[in-house]
């Protein structure tokens, strides 16, 4: 089976524990997700959640492997959109090294169906997603505010 697959890398100017605690902090994420957020205790085994800023939910699973602050695993089911939502669900993996003086984040996003309009709508979001992390964390302002949808575009 062919698989569809997102991948983004980026260094960012911080610690791995400071990276980690950005990635798994409701309320920070809150700060450059858009409003949107993730809930669990991020270990594996454990239950996952996106919500919208109304509390509304966007997407279920639950975290498949957890070893901070170096890698986490997430088993991402789109529940907002029907399409993608009948694709099942995509899995997140994100990686952090330290890198000399930065620390170095890969987000690798995928599912195993060839032209997933998940991974379509992945690749519009993650890119302004991690751009927002990187730039809050190095200036403590993020740099894109408009709120997104599901899909990764302006809504």
């Amino acid at each position: 089976m062919s698989k569809s697959e997102f991948v983004y890398t980026t260094y960012i100017k911080t610690t791995p524990e400071k990276l980690w605690d950005a990635l798994t902090n409701s309320e920070f994420m809150k700060q450059y997700w858009f409003g949107m957020y993730c809930t669990s205790e991020w270990k594996a085994g454990t239950p996952w959640k996106m919500q919208f800023s109304d509390g509304a939910l966007c997407c279920s699973g639950k975290i498949i492997e957890s070893n901070p602050p170096k890698h986490l695993v997430i088993q991402w089911l789109q529940e907002k959109d029907p399409e993608m939502k009948a694709e099942g669900p995509s899995v997140c993996v994100m990686d952090i090294e330290q890198d000399e003086g930065a620390v170095k984040l890969t987000v690798t996003h995928s599912i195993d169906k060839p032209q997933s309009k998940t991974i379509v709508g992945v690749s519009g979001g993650w890119p302004k997603v991690l751009s927002n992390l990187k730039s809050l964390l190095e200036t403590g302002q993020a740099v894109v505010t408009r709120k997104m949808d599901c899909r990764g575009e302006a809504a």
